[in-house]
């Protein structure tokens, strides 16, 4: 692939998608705007481009003017004409900009694809029913696994389960899927350039169980995952108990934490990069990163959402559009 184009999906039409990516795609210099296209609704885009006053000048076409944004218009019917809605219309349209977005990338027409927030409730509204972006990415690419990926410049976790009940996150937790985890994060971290990635995988109970005194569960599903990781040669220590490993990663003694579920992953991470986190999924065919945070119906239109995720989120894809150059 020669293409260093990268689409973004502009999400829920009611929510700050638009927003976010039209402020960050004018905040960038020319050079790497002229490498963007938005997949979504040109209407929307406008609208949130005047509630904005930023200036960026939209083309819906192939080919952009120099200093203009590119956009893939998609046609849904029935979206609202105003922000802040909760629609299946939206949720259709948040569906079919992602799925034109991995068609071009599946085709080679872009190198990797990064998505604003869709709303959930409005994606299962419209009879698309996925947990988010991670299992519909999975499910258009026919992948049988994946993995959310949040990454920030002192802190990367990766999940063993995600959008579950904590109850079934447990039962997720098995030695083959620990395992499988541990290799998605030290392949990535090799592909992005950590030769030797050093992985700490954190325990599911208090203190990892006490020995069995809280529970089994570390001893019998995170220590054989840890010790089969290690016999092929990977750098990986665990379970440690998670009231302390992400202290020890955020210090630098570990590149990756792998979280046993969504909570334990998220709290950290968003406690200290909240604003600039970025969600990557790891296992797909296609690269495709995204901005941790949701639809905020409440500011959508007013021109509050903060774009600064949006930003490090289209760093990221350049990264991993670089790194899939040099591979």
């Amino acid at each position: 692939m020669t293409t260093s184009l990268i689409a973004i999906t502009m999400g829920d039409p009611s929510g700050v998608g638009a927003e976010v990516t039209l402020r960050a795609a004018a905040d960038l210099p020319e050079a790497q705007r002229a490498n963007l296209i938005v997949v979504g609704d040109i209407d929307v885009l406008n609208r949130a481009n005047a509630a904005l006053s930023v200036g960026l000048a939209l083309h819906e076409g192939a080919h952009a003017p120099a200093g203009t944004l590119r956009v893939r218009h998609v046609p849904v019917e029935g979206l609202p004409e105003t922000f802040g809605v909760l629609s299946p219309a939206c949720g259709e349209a948040s569906y079919q900009y992602i799925r034109t977005a991995v068609d071009m990338a599946q085709a080679g027409e872009v190198t990797c694809i990064v998505t604003a927030p869709i709303n959930k409730e409005a994606l299962n509204a419209a009879g698309h029913h996925y947990d988010g972006h991670t299992g519909l990415l999975a499910h258009l690419t026919e992948s049988k696994g994946s993995w959310m990926l949040l990454a920030s410049e002192r802190l990367n976790v990766i999940h063993v389960s995600t959008h579950v009940a904590l109850r079934d996150a447990i039962m997720r937790a098995t030695p083959e899927r620990i395992l499988e985890t541990i290799r998605t994060g030290h392949r990535h971290f090799q592909r992005m350039g950590v030769a030797a990635p050093r992985i700490a995988v954190a325990g599911i109970n208090p203190h990892c169980g006490e020995s069995g005194l809280f529970g089994r569960e570390d001893d019998d599903q995170v220590a054989p995952a840890v010790a089969a990781a290690k016999a092929e040669g990977i750098d990986v220590t665990g379970p440690i108990s998670a009231d302390t490993v992400y202290h020890r990663a955020y210090q630098g003694a570990f590149d990756l934490v792998v979280a046993q579920y969504h909570d334990q992953g998220h709290i950290p991470i968003k406690l200290v990069a909240f604003d600039t986190a970025v969600n990557v999924s790891l296992g797909l065919p296609i690269d495709r990163a995204s901005v941790d945070h949701g639809t905020a119906f409440d500011i959508a239109g007013t021109g509050k959402a903060n774009h600064v995720n949006m930003l490090s989120a289209l760093s990221y894809a350049r990264k991993l559009a670089e790194a899939k150059r040099n591979g």
